[in-house]
C-alpha cells in the first residue's frame, strides 16, 4: 500500500535446525509491517502467500518446504489458539529468528516478557550453525 512503512531484516542463509537428515540449506529474514485486521485475518492472508506460491503439506515434521511465513508476533496480542500463538512459542530460541529480528527490532520486547530481543539473541545458548547474509537490502 503506498505510505504504508514496514522494516525488512538482511535475507540469511542457515542451516536446518531440527530437520530431516540431508534437508537443504533455508533462507530467512523477518518483515514488519502495519496490517489493519484481526490475527486470524493476517493467518488467512499469509496461508494464502504460501499456497499460491505452492506449499503443498509436508510429509512430516520441518520438512523442506518451498515457503514458511510464520507470524512471529502481533503488538501485544498474547494468543494460544492451536493454529495460532502469539508471539511464537520458540522465537526466542531460535537464531535464525532472532537474529533478522535483531537486525530490526533489537529493544523490541514481546508480551509478557521482560526482556529485549537483542538481550535474547546476545544469550542465546543454541548449536546452530552462524549465519550468513545473502542479501542485506532487498
Amino acid at each position: 500500500m503506498p505510505g504504508t512503512e514496514f522494516l525488512q531484516a538482511p535475507i540469511y542463509q542457515t542451516s536446518p535446525v531440527d530437520c530431516p537428515v540431508d534437508s537443504p540449506d533455508f533462507y530467512n529474514t523477518v518483515v514488519e509491517f502495519e496490517f489493519r485486521g484481526t490475527p486470524f485475518d493476517l493467518l488467512d492472508h499469509t496461508q494464502a502467500i504460501e499456497f499460491k506460491l505452492g506449499r503443498t503439506p509436508a510429509p512430516e515434521r520441518n520438512a523442506p518446504r518451498v515457503i514458511d511465513v510464520d507470524i512471529l508476533y502481533v503488538g501485544d496480542e498474547q494468543l494460544d489458539a492451536g493454529l495460532l500463538v502469539l508471539p511464537h512459542p520458540r522465537l526466542t530460541a531460535r537464531r535464525f529468528v532472532l537474529q533478522p529480528l535483531a537486525d530490526i527490532r533489537p529493544d523490541l520486547i514481546l508480551p509478557a516478557d521482560h526482556v529485549s530481543i537483542g538481550e535474547h539473541l546476545k544469550h542465546l545458548d543454541s548449536e546452530e550453525s552462524p549465519l550468513v547474509i545473502v542479501q542485506a537490502n532487498w
